[in-house]
């Protein structure tokens, strides 16, 4: 018989476990297991905060266990209390479907769904409810947990003062009922998720364990285990950046920021998120961490998350893009990666450098590179000052050195739109041709 993997173990050195319930990891040594995690579809793209019960699925599977991804067609119409301090909107049906959509195709690029008895499974907890009529569900799910029980959960005591309506009230009980109707329907014995969901995840095992009996008269098992929430060392939100959550759709946020997020992360946090969110083994990481402390200028820790991150998450493409894209503002970058670079991670790159607009009727002719540097973009206060620097050959238009003869037209646009002017090695000014 093959040996199954510790897949407790794995997570313990990894830092992802907060709470496990006693028995879990026995259970998991035991036999295949298929093991859950439910995403509510409050967006079309998941962000990175999602990144971590992602992970706990891939290496459930990776540890030759059978993952279940749970999409919240009916939960998602509830709102989830856990860990908010007032009450979600509530998402029409279209909006809801659509999401679930979007975000079974980004988990696909996680899990595999092909091959193998322990290939991943979608289901929609929509396809139980949607039948299940309010009588029903009160008798056959409400009696077996108790009032007392549910108000001594943190999701539901956090929130009693400031006010919480039934329909969050009961969140945990139609989670539970998730848990429950996988358990018998799939053979599903255990539930992930982050810690904030504990409170919801052990009303599952505990309906579990008396519904089963009422029903079946047979004893069940059933397990949870819990991740960290994911923090940062200086105390700012995981996941946030000025724009915003960084999602995982390129179209929400470029692969270039992608990256950039990862690449800027402290060395705190990325000797920490080098073991959450990539696949290195831990002989792999603790070589990186010897590295990274020798030479930490090198950022060896920064890279190798970045890149591995956004491998995953976009493509070898899409990481090596922004590799060279963020080479651009450090001097490394070419004539021909500029003009490589969409319109939308031109910006991203240039985002906070002076930017000034010059009329496309004056351009179209041509224009002599002293008036455009002074009189038109304003990037020199004079033509003297351009004149010194361009005899000092300091000056570059797209990354490609000029002289004073040079005239700027049409060639020259970057996105049919942009024109990058380089004073010196650091000072950069992007002109938008309108």
């Amino acid at each position: 018989m093959k040996e199954i993997p510790n897949y407790v173990e794995e997570l313990k050195w990894r830092g992802m476990i907060h709470d496990v319930m006693p028995g879990t990891e026995e259970q998991l040594q035991k036999e295949m297991t298929s093991g859950y995690i439910g995403f509510d579809p409050t967006a079309d793209s998941l962000h990175i905060g999602n990144l971590v019960p992602v992970m706990l699925l891939v290496h459930l599977q990776r540890g030759g266990h059978k993952p279940i991804v749970l999409v919240g067609g009916a939960t998602g119409r509830v709102g989830d209390p856990s860990g908010k301090t007032e009450e979600r909107k509530l998402l029409s049906i279209e909006d809801i479907n659509h999401n679930l959509e979007c975000q079974k195709n980004q988990l696909m690029k996680f899990l595999d769904f092909e091959k193998g008895d322990n290939k991943a499974e979608v289901v929609n907890n929509f396809d139980w409810f949607n039948d299940f009529s309010f009588l029903d569900f009160i008798r056959d799910v409400g009696k077996h947990i108790s009032v007392n029980y549910m108000l001594a959960k943190d999701s539901v005591k956090t929130r009693l003062d400031s006010g919480m309506s039934f329909t969050e009230f009961s969140y945990q009980l139609v989670q539970g009922y998730d848990f429950y109707w996988l358990y018998k329907n799939k053979n599903c014995k255990l539930q992930l998720g982050g810690s904030d969901q504990w409170g919801n995840v052990v009303t599952g095992t505990e309906l579990i364990r008396r519904k089963f009996f009422a029903d079946e008269n047979k004893e069940a098992e059933a397990f949870a285990l819990t991740c960290p929430l994911v923090t940062k060392a200086d105390g700012s939100k995981f996941g946030k950046s000025e724009g915003g959550n960084v999602w995982l759709d390129p179209e929400r946020t470029s692969p270039y920021k992608f990256y950039q997020y990862w690449l800027n992360a402290s060395d705190e946090d990325a000797e920490k998120w080098i073991k959450y969110f990539t696949l290195l083994s831990k002989e792999e990481i603790d070589e990186l961490i010897i590295q990274h402390k020798e030479a930490p200028h090198m950022r060896v820790l920064q890279k190798t998350l970045a890149k591995e991150v956004t491998i995953r998450v976009h493509s070898e493409e899409d990481y090596n893009m922004a590799v060279e894209a963020s080479g651009i503002l450090f001097g490394k970058g070419t004539t021909e990666t500029l003009k490589k670079l969409s319109e939308d991670v031109l910006l991203s790159v240039f985002e906070g450098v002076p930017q000034a607009e010059v009329s496309r009727s004056e351009f179209e002719n041509g224009i002599g590179i002293l008036d455009f540097l002074s009189q038109k973009a304003g990037a020199f206060k004079s033509n003297g000052e351009a004149r010194r620097m361009l005899k000092d050959n300091a000056v570059s238009i797209n990354k490609e050195k000029i002289k004073e003869d040079y005239q700027v037209g049409t060639k020259d646009l970057l996105s049919n739109k942009y024109i990058l002017v380089q004073k010196g090695k650091k000072n950069y000014f992007l002109v938008s041709i309108v």
